[in-house]
This record gives structure tokens, C-alpha cells and sequence, in this order.
């Protein structure tokens, strides 16, 4: 169980910040992007959350969301974890690492959602209801996320499994905000050109 008695340490104010394994690293490194942008990602999915929550059907939508926030956190403290000589990324007594079987579930939900909504004939535009927009703010911000990660892991080792998430994450907001959408029926569709 985390326990935080104080909210500052004042260990940070020469630019750098501890790791799991307590080593320390600039603000600004690969890692520590990534692992700002996973938290702006969580931020913007609260936000969906707190949209989907005041909506007649979205409370399973919501429920949904609040546990994928949950595994950002877990992927956050994985990202903080550096990896070790031959590591093989699986969790240990210590150490929380995302595993395969949560990205198998995110591509389980997205089957489950893709299944009812009609085919695509367009790129779509994010918005439609409030609600679809701030599932695709979550959807934009987890692929910045991604994109922090991919970065770090052209440096150093990170977890395939974390990265996976993140890719199928992105997937996974995309068919949510169509479902949120009226099953896809309010989208809104691109017209390439139209304002020529």
C-alpha cells in the first residue's frame, strides 16, 4: 500500500527526480516524459470519466475507464522502474510491471464495442456529443503518451508490454468515443476539401 505523509520532499528542486530502483534522473529525460505524459493521458481520461458518469449509459463506459486508469498508474510505476541486466519484464514481489493479459483486455473491449457499431465510410471528427469529444482528448493524449514512450525506448529498455497498452489504449478510446456516440450514428465525418 502507498503512503504519502508529505506532499513535498524538496529531493526535486535541483531538476531531477527518483526512480523505483532509487536512482535519479533529470525532469526532462525520455523516461520521465513519458511518464508525465501516461499522467496528463490519466488526467484526460478522468475527465471522460466524470463526462460519462452524468450520462443515462455511460456508468459502464465510466466503470471501464476507471479501471483502465488504474492500469496507467501501473504503467506509470512500471515506466519509473528501470530495468535490470536481462530483464524480462515480468512483475515481481517488488517490482509492478503491465503484463500481457491487460492489453488482452483492452483488446477484448475493443472487439466488444467495435462489434456493434457500423462500418466507417470516413475519418471521423472529434466530437459529436461532449462527452465523445473528451473521450478523444483521452484518445489524442494517449497518443502522446505513446509517442513519449516509443522516445524512451529508443534509449533505453521499457517494457514491450506497456508499450503495447498504450498503442491498443488509443484504439480502445477511439471505438469508445463512437459508442458514446449513439453507437456511431452522431459522429461527425470528415469531407476532405470541403472548405476549398
Amino acid at each position: 500500500m502507498v503512503r504519502l505523509n508529505k506532499i513535498y520532499t524538496r529531493t526535486g528542486d535541483d531538476g531531477s527526480t527518483g526512480l523505483v530502483d532509487g536512482s535519479r534522473l533529470p525532469k526532462h529525460a525520455a523516461r520521465m516524459e513519458a511518464i508525465g505524459a501516461v499522467d496528463e493521458a490519466n488526467s484526460a481520461i478522468g475527465l471522460a470519466v466524470c463526462a460519462l458518469a452524468a450520462t443515462p449509459d455511460g456508468t459502464g463506459h465510466a466503470a471501464s475507464l476507471t479501471r483502465i486508469q488504474n492500469d496507467l498508474f501501473d504503467l506509470g510505476a512500471d515506466l519509473a522502474t528501470p530495468a535490470a541486466p536481462d530483464d524480462d519484464f515480468a512483475p515481481g514481489e517488488m517490482t509492478l510491471r503491465i503484463v500481457p493479459a491487460q492489453v488482452a483486455w483492452l483488446e477484448s473491449a475493443i472487439d466488444e464495442i467495435n462489434a456493434r457499431l457500423s462500418p466507417l465510410r470516413s475519418f471521423i471528427l472529434p466530437g459529436g456529443s461532449e462527452a465523445a469529444a473528451r473521450v478523444h482528448i483521452a484518445r489524442a493524449s494517449t497518443r502522446a503518451a505513446e509517442r513519449r514512450a516509443t522516445a524512451a525506448a529508443a534509449q533505453e529498455a521499457i517494457n514491450p508490454a506497456a508499450l503495447a497498452y498504450l498503442n491498443r489504449l488509443s484504439d480502445f478510446l477511439f471505438v469508445l468515443a463512437r459508442a458514446v456516440n449513439s453507437d456511431g450514428a452522431d459522429d461527425v465525418l470528415w469531407v476532405p476539401g470541403q472548405n476549398r
